[in-house]
This record gives structure tokens, sequence and C-alpha cells, in this order.
């Protein structure tokens, strides 16, 4: 019987192990630069995840956005990312970026639209995006969804990357600073709207916000690289000084995770998001466009199992 009873303590304490490690679980937040809007949301979604999930602590990161945070979960170094949504194709097909690291990433939200800013200031000489050429820009940091986003921009207005303007990969953060010193002409960003770095920008003394119209692109990026963007606009006083609309490129926001994450926690965090939808609010107005109803059309990437089981729930039916 002695054996036996070594046996029986051995699962007992193999389950406490196993029970120890779900009810202590970490799981990180891929978000962006802190000027812009994955990062604060992404903070008030782990505040949400780890106030409801019990035994689970979750903590935003702070990351070069949607392509670093792709690659993060294909790695394992994070669990859930906010990324932009042809970015996430890209990763799902194995193409561009990731052709040497196809990443199995689902979709667990579509979130909000993106929106693409062309900033630059009155007296800078720039009205077009024409005008861009020979100027000094950033076109977003390495491993960003707005790098992506305005390198394809660039090429299909007929602008060379490398010969036709100077370009920096620059934060949000770090091309509002380089702006302020006059270091670059006018820069690129991909985010919710308001984004703080901007209105940082806004708000400078002396300095005129001046956002260059360029939804009429949509149609030519959409032919080139399927069908993700569509025409949009900034309204006017979103920014400090900013007296008239914009028109501009969108590509809807997505929150993933990876193939392989459980039904039941992918579930779980669905759930929270949808249902936790006024606190994040309150942490930035984007998250009131998060809806059930947006769903389905506006993800080209598969649902978790477990989102999909959330979202039957209520009505609606996604791939």
């Amino acid at each position: 019987m002695k054996p036996l009873k070594v046996l029986a303590f051995a699962l007992v304490g193999a389950l406490a192990v196993t029970v120890a490690a779900y009810a202590n679980k970490n799981l990180s937040i891929g978000t962006g630069a802190t000027g812009g809007v994955y990062y604060p949301l992404g903070g008030g979604l782990a505040k949400l995840l780890t106030d409801t999930l019990p035994g689970t602590q979750v903590t935003a990161e702070v990351t070069g956005a949607s392509v670093d945070n792709l690659k993060f979960i294909k790695s394992g170094k994070m669990d859930i990312g906010f990324t932009m949504a042809d970015s996430a194709w890209d990763a799902v097909q194995g193409v561009d970026k990731f052709k040497d690291a196809k990443v199995e990433a689902r979709t667990i939200a579509a979130i909000y639209p993106n929106h693409m800013q062309v900033v630059t200031i009155e007296g800078s000489g720039i009205n077009t995006l024409a005008d861009l050429k020979g100027k000094r820009i950033s076109t977003g940091s390495p491993g960003s969804g707005t790098e992506v986003m305005a390198l394809r921009m660039l090429e299909v207005i007929g602008l060379d990357k490398d010969k036709d303007v100077k370009r920096e990969r620059l934060s949000v953060n770090e091309s509002v600073n380089a702006m302020k010193d006059k270091k670059i002409d006018a820069f690129m960003w991909v985010s919710g709207l308001p984004a703080a770095a901007v209105t940082d920008l806004a708000t400078t003394p002396g300095v005129k916000l001046k956002l260059l119209d360029h939804g009429d692109v949509a149609d030519a990026m959409n032919k080139k690289f399927g069908n993700l963007y569509s025409k949009g606009a900034v309204p006017a006083n979103t920014y400090p000084g900013q007296d008239k609309s914009s028109s501009n490129i969108q590509v809807w926001n997505l929150l993933v995770v990876g193939a392989n994450m459980t039904d039941d926690l992918a579930y779980k965090i669905t759930k929270t998001l949808f249902e936790g939808q006024s606190d994040l609010v309150k942490v930035h107005k984007e998250a009131s466009n998060i809806s059930v109803k947006a769903q389905g059309s506006s993800s080209p990437i598969p649902y978790h199992a477990g989102a999909k089981k959330y979202l039957k729930e209520k009505g609606v039916t996604v791939q």
C-alpha cells in the first residue's frame, strides 16, 4: 500500500502546483509609445483584467507597437497585443516584416479605427503630400505599424523612401521633440484620437499645427496592399488650434492573442473587454468605439475560438 500512498501524495502535489500556477498567472499586454493611445488603453485593460480575473496579474508594457507586439506574441514574451489590422494580416500571412516569422495570431476584438496623421506646422512649406519630397520626415519607429503604413503611403504617391525624402525612424514622442527642435519638417503617426504627443505639439507656444489631407490615397493603398484601409477624417478641434477637419486614411485596431491561448482564458478576456468598456472609456475616449456589432467585418484575421464563443452568445458570428 505504501507505493499507492506515495502516488496519491504525488498526484495531490502535482495538482496543487497546477492550481497554484493558474491562480498566480501573470499576463502581459504589448501596447506602444507612451504618447499614443495603445499605452493608456493597455494600462486600463491591464487593471480591468487584474481586477476581474481572480489570481491573475496583468501588466501593460511599452513597446514599438504593432509589429513588435505580434513578434512578442510569437516568441511567448507577451500574451496579448494591440496591433493595426494591416500588420496583423501580414503576420498571419507571413509576408513583409514577417516573411521569416509567420505569427499564429488570433483576434479577441476589433476595438477602434486608427487614424493616419501626417503632421507638420505652419511655415514648413508643406501643404500637400507631394510637398514632402526633399523634406526631413519621420515615418515612425522600427517595429511600429505606423512605419508599415507610412512607407506604403509614400510608395503609392510615388515617393521613394530612400531617395525622395530624408527619413528618420522616430517614435511619436521623439518626432514631436524633433519638430520642436526643427530637426524634422513633418512626421507620420497612426493612432486613435487624440494622441497625447500630438496634443503636446499643438500646445507648444509659437506653433500652429497642420494636418495634411490624404484620404484620397486610400483607394490606391487598397488596390496595392489589400482591402484594409478606408477614408476617414480627423475632426476639427481634435487638437488645440486645429480649426478644420482633415481627411485621412483609417485602419482598424485589433486586440490579439496567440492561437495557443486556452479557449477559457480567451473567452474571459473577451468578456471582460466588452463588459468592462465603461471603465476603459474613463481611460481614453477611443474605448467608446468598442462594440460587439463592429466585430466580424473589421478583422482580416481569424478570431480566437474563445472570442467566438463569447460573441456567439451575443448574437454575432465571426470567422
